[in-house]
């Protein structure tokens, strides 16, 4: 009989936050279980796909929503860790590039399921190769009412 699977199970960024883990499972081996950025990126590594399944559990879009979100902050915060390991010289810029870069397909996978499940869409502008250019202060509604004003105002200041 074919093994069954939960429904996060299958999602590319649950597998995604798992391949971080264990590639960051050496680089923790390596570092002093003295030094604090160590617990914090084991615990921040970790929080991501465990709060990525806890919020595809969940029945409503907003509870979803809050859920993703913790776990695109968590990978936000292992990034961050990375980059201090660098700062402090613990490890070199490139050791961690590989991880890097899946921290960000994994936040960028959270933006689109945060999106796909919110009625308040975040608004994101993005460069031609897909970089993060900018963020509101504060989300933006996608309504079609929103969008014409948005228009119009362009219009406005190109005329």
């Amino acid at each position: 009989m074919p093994r069954r699977t939960l429904d996060h199970e299958k999602l590319q960024v649950y597998q995604r936050s798992l391949a971080f883990i264990t590639w960051a499972e050496p680089l923790l081996d390596s570092l002093p279980k003295s030094l604090s950025v160590r617990d914090q990126l084991d615990r921040a590594g970790t929080s991501i796909p465990l709060n990525i399944a806890e919020g595809n559990g969940k029945f409503t879009e907003a509870d979803r929503c809050r859920f993703f979100d913790i776990a695109r902050g968590s990978a936000l915060e292992s990034s961050a860790c990375l980059d201090v390991l660098v700062a402090k010289g613990k490890t070199q810029a490139g050791d961690v590039e590989s991880g890097k870069g899946m921290l960000v397909e994994v936040v960028s996978m959270l933006f689109g399921l945060i999106r796909a499940n919110s009625a308040d869409r975040l608004y994101e502008e993005t460069g031609g190769s897909g970089e993060l250019l900018a963020l509101p202060t504060k989300p933006v509604k996608y309504t079609g009412n929103r969008r014409t004003k948005r228009k119009q105002n362009r219009n406005h200041e190109q005329e």
